[in-house]
C-alpha cells in the first residue's frame, strides 16, 4: 500500500483529497493545524470504508513540527510515496495599503514557507539521490498567481507564484531523482476559505464571472491531484492543471 502526506487536509480540498486517496488504495496521513475533531472525524470515515488513515497535528510554517510530522509517518505507514503541499490560507480581503507585516509573515509562512519544507523532508525521503524509490509532489497553486486577486488578496496571490516557481524549479531539480513535481491551480471552488476572506457569499457573487457559471466542488480538484500522483501522470513534471472552469 502507497503512503501519502497531506498538508492542511481537515477540510476543503484536502479532505475532498484525503478521501478520494483512500479509495485508490493510498494510506493517508491528514495533516492539521487546528480542527482536530474535522480531521479525527475523516480518518474514522476512511478507516469506516476500509481505509488506512491518521491524524497528524503540525504547523507546517515551523520547521521543527514539519520534521516530526514526517517522521510521524514513517513510524505510522512506512516509507513515504506522495506528498501533497495544500495547506493554505487567505486573511480578511483587503488591499495592499492596508496590509501590515504580521498578515504578510502569516500568509507567506503558511503558503510558501511550509510548501518549500514538506517538499525538502519529502525528497529525503523519496528521492533516489537519498536511496528512495521516487514519488510524486503535487503543490495546490491557485488561479490567484495569474489573475493577482486585485482589491482582495495580492498577497495570497503572491504566495501561489511563488508556489509555481517552486514547482517550476523543483521539477527540474528532482526529475531525474524519480521525483514528479507537478502542481493544479483551483479557481472559484466551494469551501469555506471565503468565509476566511471575510466574505462568506463570495461564490455566488463571482460566479457569473466565471466561463462555466458556476465554483468548483473539492472533489474537482482532488481528482485532478489524484491524477498527478498517479502513474497515469508518469511522464509528467513541472505540468500545471487549471480546474477553474475556464476563468
Amino acid at each position: 500500500m502507497k503512503t501519502i502526506l497531506i498538508t492542511g487536509a481537515s477540510r476543503g480540498i484536502g479532505a475532498a483529497t484525503a478521501r478520494l486517496a483512500a479509495e485508490r488504495g493510498y494510506s493517508v496521513c491528514v495533516n492539521y493545524l487546528k480542527n482536530a475533531a474535522a480531521a479525527e472525524l475523516l480518518v474514522q470515515e476512511i478507516e469506516t470504508k476500509g481505509g488506512s488513515a491518521v491524524a497528524v497535528r503540525a504547523d507546517v510554517s515551523i520547521e521543527s513540527e514539519v520534521v516530526s510530522l514526517f517522521e510521524e509517518v514513517d513510524r505510522a505507514f512506512g516509507p513515504l510515496n506522495a506528498l501533497v503541499n495544500n495547506a493554505g490560507i487567505v486573511e480578511q480581503q483587503m488591499r495592499l495599503d492596508q496590509m501590515n507585516e504580521d498578515r504578510l509573515r502569516r500568509i507567506f509562512g503558511t503558503n510558501v514557507t511550509a510548501s518549500f519544507l514538506c517538499a525538502r523532508e519529502a525528497v529525503r525521503r523519496m528521492s533516489t539521490r537519498y536511496g528512495g524509490k521516487g514519488g510524486a509532489i503535487v503543490n495546490v497553486s491557485s488561479m490567484a498567481a495569474l489573475l493577482g486577486a486585485p482589491g482582495e488578496y495580492i498577497d495570497y496571490a503572491a504566495t501561489k507564484a511563488a508556489v509555481d516557481a517552486l514547482t517550476i524549479g523543483l521539477a527540474k531539480e528532482l526529475a531525474s531523482e524519480g521525483i514528479r513535481v507537478n502542481a493544479v491551480r483551483p479557481g472559484i471552488i466551494q469551501t469555506d476559505i471565503h468565509a476566511s476572506g471575510g466574505e462568506p457569499n463570495r461564490v455566488e457573487r463571482v460566479k457569473d464571472s466565471i466561463p462555466m457559471k458556476r465554483a468548483g466542488l473539492p472533489e474537482e480538484v482532488a481528482r485532478a491531484v489524484l491524477w498527478l500522483v498517479s502513474d497515469e501522470a508518469s511522464y509528467c513534471a513541472g505540468a500545471f492543471i487549471n480546474v477553474s472552469g475556464g476563468r
